[in-house]
């Protein structure tokens, strides 16, 4: 889970991203963490500028999870079974796309996600009571189906697909590439991620784990790359064009078929501007074309360049917190 810490300081100059909790854009650093499946944290990963949850996991958490999840199974066993993965990782919407499913399959990792923009609807016959068991040993009774079916358009990348049916009569689907585990263990877990939820609270509650240990930045290394301010203003500005271009089309669209002369002048005006418009939005989807989306940081101007917070007293006391964090579950359980 990428979880955002809100910086309201002015040491560091850090680029703004969504943050769910309070639906704002706000300056911060992203922590990917990484949990078991029980919900007790096993590392994390602190980026100041981020491409997202794909990147994230491909770059800087795959690497450290093959070298450091235990019992995975050997070459020979992954050649000889071709459904075989090494291990699972399960994560929310952010990362449900073919591309990044594609690529751990690659690494033979398996993943289950839920699935984004679902329109279709499988009949209430296939949805039968099934009792699942979850990691932490409790059991719950859940209306499931499955299959599996294609998730790119030529049909070569197949999923097993799970939909649990709610009493309110919707439908949440999930998918998975590990083919080799039953709908009860896919769906056992991606409905426990929520004790990942529980951390967060329990963490920002008890630990301050989003609390600022020491004033300072440093520079972020000039290869990393960003998005260009410049593409940035750009793509709004196609937003902006092409939003203004459907109001115009819709008052069109309303003109009523017999017309006086004052809404005759009306409406000629209101074409003159669609036709304006029109021709402002391609010129900008040209010139957007022409600026590349991304840049490193060291093209930027200086006063452009984001910069992070000091990492090494942060990570130090991360560690101290996921060990409290560790020791206090095992306490309890």
């Amino acid at each position: 889970d990428g979880h955002v810490r809100v910086y309201h300081g002015e040491k560091a100059k850090l680029p703004k991203r969504f943050v769910s909790r309070q639906r704002l854009c706000l300056r911060g650093t992203t922590d990917y963490w990484i949990n078991d499946a029980l919900g007790r944290p096993f590392f994390v990963v602190s980026k100041a500028v981020t491409s997202g949850l794909g990147d994230a996991i491909i770059n800087d958490i795959v690497p450290e999870l093959l070298f450091l999840v235990p019992n995975q199974p050997t070459d020979e066993q992954l050649a000889a079974n071709s459904r075989l993965h090494r291990f699972l990782m399960v994560f929310d919407r952010e990362g449900s796309n073919s591309s990044l499913l594609q690529l751990l399959w690659e690494k033979r990792i398996g993943a289950i996600t839920y699935r984004k923009n679902v329109k279709d609807v499988w009949p209430v016959q296939e949805f039968m009571p099934t009792e699942i068991i979850m990691p932490d040993g409790s059991h719950s009774t859940l209306k499931l189906a499955s299959r599996e079916p294609p998730l790119t358009k030529n049909g070569t990348f197949m999923v097993k697909e799970v939909r649990c049916l709610t009493n309110s009569g919707h439908q949440t689907a999930i998918i998975s590439t590990a083919h080799e585990l039953d709908m009860v263990i896919v769906a056992g877990r991606m409905f426990s991620r929520w004790c990942q939820e529980n951390f967060f609270a329990y963490m920002m509650q008890h630990y301050d784990i989003d609390g600022l240990l020491q004033y300072g930045a440093e520079d972020i290394p000039g290869i990393q790359q960003v998005v260009n301010p410049a593409w940035r203003q750009l793509d709004k500005a196609v937003s902006r064009a092409r939003h203004q271009l459907r109001r115009l089309q819709a008052t069109l669209g309303a003109t009523p078929a017999v017309m006086d002369e004052a809404t005759i002048q009306k409406h000629a005006e209101t074409l003159e501007m669609t036709q304006a418009v029109k021709a402002d939005l391609d010129a900008l989807k040209i010139q957007r074309k022409g600026t590349a989306r991304k840049v490193s940081l060291e093209s930027l101007p200086p006063e452009e360049r984001p910069t992070q917070l000091l990492p090494l007293n942060k990570k130090l006391t991360d560690t101290v917190k996921m060990i409290a964090y560790r020791a206090e579950t095992a306490l309890v359980t």
